[in-house]
């Protein structure tokens, strides 16, 4: 697995269509929930890849405090449905919670979770933040990780 970490500008064509794909193949087809993916936050966003061969096998969205919350946070976490059950996952976030201390000096991080997730976020030391919400018709929770 190699991660690469860009910024949107840095982003090559295909890098983005397969960013756009596999966020598509799950968010939209797999979870039945049409919604616009495409938010403006992606332009100001690092985006975290990892890339098995030419294969984008995991996602997450990296962004300053600021943008979507006063907090760092973390958004699009995607695996590929292929490497369901392998801990990708769990891969995915370490390095996302790595990379956004390493880009924005802060162990602070908000994310809006789809509500079946939250044991998987508490295992990385999330803890919820907000009552139950709809975001798209699918239940979700703000959750917070701060430092020990």
């Amino acid at each position: 697995m190699n991660w690469i970490l860009r910024p949107f500008d840095n982003l090559t064509p295909k890098e983005l269509y397969k960013i756009l794909q596999l966020r598509n193949e799950v968010f939209i087809v797999e979870q039945n929930c049409p919604y616009q993916d495409c938010d403006n936050k992606d332009i100001y966003a690092w985006h975290l890849m990892g890339m098995l061969e030419d294969r984008l096998l995991a996602y997450s969205r990296l962004l300053a405090p600021g943008i979507s919350y006063s907090e760092s946070s973390i958004g699009r976490v995607v695996s590929s449905p292929s490497t369901r059950k392998t801990g990708m996952g769990k891969k995915l976030m370490q390095e996302s919670i790595e990379q956004i201390r390493n880009l924005f000096q802060t162990d602070i991080i908000r994310i809006g979770a789809q509500l079946y997730l939250r044991k998987f976020y508490e295992s990385f030391g999330f803890i919820k933040d907000s009552d139950i919400y709809l975001e798209d018709n699918i239940p979700h929770i703000l959750m917070l990780k701060e430092p020990k």
